[in-house]
């Protein structure tokens, strides 16, 4: 198949959704990066805004129903899921490697604390599979890939069936109700299959991509309409002292949701073409890198370097941010890059002789009729069996 275009505005919004979040870790949140310490105490000064950048990983999610339509559009399931493979694996065996080898070099603190020793979680935490097999993640964060990959899989089983505009509207009406249904019946199964709380930011994302590739109409501008009404709902309902202060974020939520919405309708409709600095690619590329790290390379630093009588809290924070950067970057070019352009041909190839050993067989052709024997004359000899009975007078 042919390419997917590259929209440079989408990779300015994934870094500024993964920046976001990595202000909220350093500068707003108590996070494993500052052991026994709260962040919004060490920088009273960045919290108020620090503090919502937790907000990102919703943006995340809306770039991502966008994207994932628009790669596995005129894509088959097989392709789709290679596609996938090897964009997110690389970078993420890396991270989860890295995190291990820094504890175990630097002994910084772990997710879920020390006792639960993160090297018994290396190999399930590999697979990505660990919150289905109820294998504490090496880093909080990791519960954003687990929803992505329930994503991937319904996105799959579209493709499989054949990816079109009807499809998908249905499809998309269909998650968004039994989402709901989910919730009213109470069932846990439902919900981890449907994830309510967070499809409607899929489901919009999709909205966004139809718009961008065919037009807009009403229909998708109400399920936008359903999906963002849902998405407010779900998450002021969901509100957590860890990560919000109730009452300030019920008036914020909604608002920066539709900030996210609103830009999200302007690339949609185009009007955000006009971005194309080169450079643009470059940190929607490093933003995936920079999510999976960020934590797990600042964690050592401040492990080792602080405090320190040179790297004090406004020393160290400028620190940490470079170093982060910089590991994205090489991460992306040293790790990602290699292993894609060596998975990748060798996944074509499987999927290929899968295609080919796994098709349904050809019936074999009727065997031709025996010729029949030719006696000593060269006449065709008679089956008695053929030959009528004598008539009786």
């Amino acid at each position: 198949p042919c390419s997917a275009p590259r929209l440079r505005e989408l990779d300015l919004l994934r870094f500024i959704a993964a920046g976001a979040l990595v202000l909220h870790h350093f500068a707003g949140v108590r996070s494993t990066i500052w052991p026994g310490r709260d962040a919004q105490k060490i920088y009273p000064e960045l919290a108020p805004v620090a503090h919502f950048g937790y907000l990102g990983v919703q943006l995340a999610f809306l770039i991502s129903g966008f994207v994932i339509l628009l790669t596995a559009w005129d894509r088959n399931a097989g392709d789709f899921a290679i596609a996938r493979v090897v964009r997110i694996y690389p970078a993420y065996w890396f991270s989860v490697l890295l995190s291990v080898v820094l504890f175990m070099i630097c002994g910084s603190a772990v997710p879920y604390g020390d006792g639960d020793n993160p090297v018994q979680r290396l190999l399930p935490n590999l697979t990505m599979l660990q919150d289905g097999m109820h294998v504490p993640s090496v880093e909080v964060l990791y519960w954003v890939l687990w929803v992505e990959l329930h994503f991937y899989v319904l996105i799959a089983l579209l493709a499989r069936a054949g990816i079109t505009y009807g499809r998908c509207v249905t499809f998309m009406v269909s998650w968004l109700l039994l989402g709901a249904y989910a919730k009213e019946s109470d069932s846990e199964l439902l919900q981890r299959l449907f994830f309510p709380e967070t499809a409607p930011y899929f489901i919009a994302g999709m909205a966004f991509f139809l718009i961008y590739r065919f037009g807009s109409n009403l229909a998708l501008w109400l399920i936008l309409a359903a999906s963002w009404a849902l998405s407010v709902h779900y998450l002021v309902d969901g509100i957590s002292p860890l990560n919000a202060w109730k009452g300030v974020h019920e008036i914020v939520i909604p608002v920066v949701l539709a900030v996210f919405y609103a830009v999200m309708a302007l690339v949609a409709l185009r009007k955000l073409s006009w971005l194309r600095w080169r450079g643009l690619t470059l940190l929607g590329a490093v933003a995936y890198p920079l999510y999976l790290m960020h934590e797990t390379v600042a964690r050592a630093i401040v492990k080792v370097f602080f405090p320190h009588p040179i790297l004090d809290r406004l020393m160290i924070l400028p620190v940490i941010t470079v170093a982060v950067l910089a590991a994205a970057f090489l991460v992306h070019f040293l790790v990602e890059r290699p292993l894609q352009a060596l998975m990748r041909p060798r996944l074509a190839s499987a999927m290929a002789q899968i295609r080919r050993n796994g098709a349904t067989p050809e019936p074999a052709p009727p065997e031709p009729e025996p010729e029949p024997e030719s006696d000593a004359g060269g006449r065709p000899q008679r089956d008695a069996a053929a030959v009528p009975p004598a008539s009786v007078p």
